[in-house]
């Protein structure tokens, strides 16, 4: 069959524009904050899939963020098994994608070796 291998992907695309929808308005948890799905990585059978979030809230970890997705995560697959056009909605497992995270800080670090670098360089010259 045809486009088989593509299956999983475009699911897991659906999902991931279905569950940002979802989380902004039917998700009332004020310790969440503002919740970016980033991704979304389905297995091939469609059973499972792993929803990659980011958090826009500082008063709780990442941690308690995914763990409070977790516990709301059996609403949210039947929300998405109202709007998604297929025959078995995948168990959602939530996970925080770090690599936001991680990028901000690398550019963090860059910004100050730059700066470093221009305020050795001006110190030379005044030498």
């Amino acid at each position: 069959m045809a486009g088989t291998g593509n299956r999983p992907r475009r699911v897991a695309e659906q999902i991931q524009r279905e569950l940002a929808s979802t989380l902004q308005k039917d998700v009332d948890d004020a310790r969440l904050g503002w919740v970016t799905v980033s991704s979304v990585v389905a297995s091939k059978d469609l059973a499972h899939a792993t929803v990659y979030v980011t958090f826009l809230n500082n008063s709780i970890t990442p941690k308690e963020c995914v763990s409070v997705l977790q516990q709301n995560a059996s609403q949210l697959r039947y929300k998405l098994g109202q709007v998604m056009r297929i025959r078995s909605v995948p168990h959602l497992k939530f996970a925080y994608d770090e690599s936001i995270a991680r990028g901000a800080r690398m550019s963090s670090l860059i910004n100050e070796a730059v700066t470093q670098d221009q305020q050795n360089a001006t110190k030379r010259e005044e030498k």
